[in-house]
């Protein structure tokens, strides 16, 4: 039984009982009837994940969380520019803010011993959206920046926290669907506040984008209710070099995925700001995305991951290829929606699969570690697209040309996907 529950709820890992601190107790009787029920041939059917509260409690706090993030993602860099701020300058505040985001993951692993998770889960998402609503007393960019800055630090918080929590809310063997269900919880926001928040900005009511980005204050209730269920015995250290060694490949595949998607998502409304062929784009994207990384996560826990991220990359590479075509000289519309939707898949894809790659490859003492790691992949990978894709574009290579060079970065990764 001792095994089943290890297997089953990994976030406990050298912890005993005692209570405030973090969601090591919470749901263990559930989910070891779940690891019960998936183990016994008298019942080969398997109960749903969303049945487990630790499923629920960390789709609120991720749906919340990653709405802020992505409201302003795509519209802060148009309010820039509507601001006066030049085009090849925009995607600087996108950076800062991950900038500090890639600063803070570093550290949240100790803040997380000392603190505890629902202290620091309320600590990071104060400072994701109480700050939101400030973007309203000035358009320059200095200021805008100044407040990403400090929404930088609460994201941090969160994306290593709910990535740890993602791969410990079920059995072992069900881990690829969890993550599946972490990232529809990341996806769905990104279809649905992406294209949002471009568009009201884009028509001038950035002031509800604003308000909007405040909702993570709206799960603060609803961690401190989870203080009840919680432990806090000190967490095992460990040397942090292998879990960054193990989690490097992976990281590197991400990273350049990710800087990729930043480019497309913070210049593709850039590139084509009349009309509504922008939000269709980053509709498609985010669609595609969404269905490829929830449901990426069965598969892999199926067949397994050899052969399944290559084919992933591919589409990418494709994809981005087809929106250079489309943007050389205002190229068909259906070549760019074909074009985003492919890179799409291979995004959404790529963060399940690196994320599940990422913790198989690191023991459990050192998953906090791993998920630093990831994040900061994932979110320099972000940063690095938003700034450093507008600074290539204002060359002789404009953002064609630029898209095309991402896409050859991509296939440099694809025999890092070898021990996948």
């Amino acid at each position: 039984m001792a095994a089943v529950r290890r297997g089953s709820f990994a976030f406990a890992r050298a912890r005993r009982p005692r209570p405030g601190r973090g969601f090591g107790s919470a749901g263990r009787e559930e989910l070891f009837e779940v690891a019960s029920m998936t183990s016994s041939a008298a019942v080969p059917v398997r109960t749903s994940l969303w049945r487990l509260p630790a499923v629920r409690q960390l789709a609120v706090l991720t749906t919340l969380g990653f709405s802020s993030f992505f409201l302003t993602l795509a519209s802060l860099p148009s309010y820039a520019v509507r601001g006066g701020t030049g085009a090849g300058s925009a995607g600087a505040v996108t950076a800062v803010m991950l900038g500090c985001t890639v600063a803070v993951q570093a550290v949240v692993p100790w803040l997380e011993r000392r603190l505890g998770t629902p202290v620091l889960l309320v600590i990071g998402l104060i400072a994701l959206g109480a700050p939101a609503p400030l973007y309203l007393l000035s358009d320059s960019l200095g200021w805008l920046a100044a407040v990403s800055a400090v929404r930088g630090v609460g994201f941090a918080i969160l994306t290593v926290i709910g990535a740890l929590l993602s791969t410990s809310v079920a059995p072992a063997d069900r881990r690829g669907e969890a993550i599946g269900v972490y990232g529809l919880c990341i996806a769905v926001p990104n279809l649905i506040a992406i294209p949002a928040g471009a568009a009201l900005t884009s028509s001038g009511r950035f002031g509800w984008v604003a308000v909007l980005a405040a909702a993570p204050l709206l799960a603060i209730p609803f961690v401190l209710r989870l203080r009840r269920r919680t432990d806090d015995s000190p967490q095992t250290r460990s040397a942090a070099g292998p879990a960054v060694r193990s989690a490097s490949g992976p990281a590197v595949v991400l990273l350049v995925v990710m800087l990729s998607g930043g480019g497309l998502l913070t210049f593709l409304p850039i590139a084509r700001p009349d009309g509504s062929l922008a939000t269709i784009a980053l509709l498609v994207l985010g669609l595609c995305g969404t269905v490829s990384r929830w449901r990426v996560g069965p598969i892999h826990d199926r067949f397994g991951g050899r052969g399944l991220q290559p084919a992933m990359l591919a589409a990418g590479i494709v994809g981005l290829a087809l929106v250079a075509i489309a943007l050389h000289g205002n190229g068909r519309t259906a070549v760019l929606l074909a074009g985003v939707a492919l890179f799409g898949i291979g995004y959404g894809a790529t963060q399940s699969l690196t994320q599940i790659a990422v913790f198989e490859r690191t023991p459990p003492e050192q998953a906090v570690t791993a998920s630093a790691v990831w994040n900061t992949a994932f979110d320099a990978g972000t940063g690095i697209g938003a700034y450093g894709i507008g600074l290539l574009a204002a060359t002789s290579l404009e953002l064609p040309g630029t898209y095309l060079l991402c896409a050859a970065l991509l296939v440099l990764t694809i025999p890092l996907t070898r021990r996948h």
